[in-house]
């Protein structure tokens, strides 16, 4: 096999491909980046049997067809150090051989053909989502996703389809973060994707998306990319229950003014306070003895009397740097049960601290 590629773009799709290899043993295939190359187009394989990416280019100079397999950082390195410009490769069996002008390295090979496979597509159900809206939905409620916690499933966001609406959500236990998208289904569907695989999603695809599942993959297409990722097993919260039904206490506040007011109090605590009084909210530290730190501005808040609120700042952050609108809606019941903010079809369930 050999073939000449650009240098560039060769470096590029070796990137993309760097989160999906096996980095704790080099001496498995999932360390290894599978190239193929026939009828005029190359495709590039990583996976660590857990999820998978596989990227086509059609822009190379192919001399002889084949299949081989390289150490996937290794090979990477090799390429960003070379000058713009062709880049060749070549296998003779048992090395991968890369040249440019004067340069010249070899790297071992495995047998391609003892490379994993990827799922197949072909006779799965697909998922009608719309696309943009899903993605958006990840970036938003990733925050809340949960890290090693011993419910395996809470390391994952749900994504939940019910009749005329979908829902995309996160919870740590702390905070619920959810996203609507009011789209009609042709069947429920609940599947719960791992953190890591909702972080690369972000980064590889932009819209465009089909989606395919069983019950052990979740499968999406795009333009040259071909993405799997095993689902989690497991049952979702009945996140439904932690909603509030109803809202006793409701503010529309300012969405800058409210980040700059809480990063102010937060620089020498992540635990703070919220007092809304009749045409104000002060913001000040929780718990720091001879340290303290205190802000607030002047807001709509028609209360008869004041109501305080002790809170995790990094949640309320998380929320409002993604809610991405300039007002939100912040609504509370009583100060030690939870409280929703709101921001079109993104919201935020936070537990306070309970004093």
């Amino acid at each position: 096999m050999k073939f000449a590629i650009n240098k560039a773009t060769l470096e590029n799709m070796l990137a993309s491909l760097q989160p999906f290899l096996e980095k704790k043993d080099n001496s498995q295939i999932t360390a290894h980046i599978l190239f193929d190359a026939s009828d005029d187009h190359l495709t590039l394989k990583a996976c660590d049997l857990e999820m998978g990416l596989s990227i086509v280019c059609r822009d190379l100079v192919l001399e002889t067809p084949g299949r081989f397999t390289c150490h996937g950082k290794k090979v990477l390195d090799i390429i960003r150090i070379l000058k713009e410009g062709q880049v060749s490769l070549e296998n003779d069996g048992e090395q991968v051989i890369i040249k440019q002008s004067r340069a010249k390295y070899k790297l071992p090979s495995f047998d391609a053909e003892t490379y994993p496979t990827f799922p197949d597509n072909e006779t799965l159900p697909k998922v009608n989502i719309d696309s943009q809206k899903l993605i958006s939905g990840f970036k938003k409620i990733a925050p809340a996703i949960a890290v090693n916690n011993a419910k395996y499933e809470l390391n994952g966001a749900l994504i939940d389809v019910r009749g005329s609406v979908i829902n995309v959500v996160a919870t740590d236990t702390k905070r619920l973060a959810l996203f609507k998208i009011d789209q009609s289904a042709d069947k429920n569907l609940s599947i719960i994707l791992p953190k890591k695989a909702i972080s690369e999603i972000q980064k590889i695809f932009a819209a465009d998306l089909n989606l395919f599942y069983d019950e052990t993959n979740l499968i999406i297409t795009g333009s040259d990319y071909y993405f799997y990722t095993k689902v989690i097993s497991g049952k979702f919260p009945d996140y439904e229950r932690i909603i509030p039904r109803e809202i006793t206490h409701s503010f529309t506040l300012d969405t800058a003014r409210m980040i700059d007011a809480i990063r102010q109090v937060s620089i020498l605590s992540p635990e703070i306070r919220i007092t809304f009084e009749s045409g104000q909210i002060t913001f000040e530290t929780l718990h720091q003895d001879s340290e303290e730190a205190k802000t607030g501005f002047e807001a709509e808040a028609a209360i008869e009397s004041p109501f305080s609120v002790a809170v995790n700042s990094r949640f309320l952050l998380d929320f409002l740097s993604q809610c991405g609108s300039e007002r939100f809606e912040m609504g509370f019941n009583e100060p030690s049960t939870p409280f929703e903010l709101k921001s079109g079809d993104f919201s935020t369930i936070v537990m306070p601290i309970i004093l």
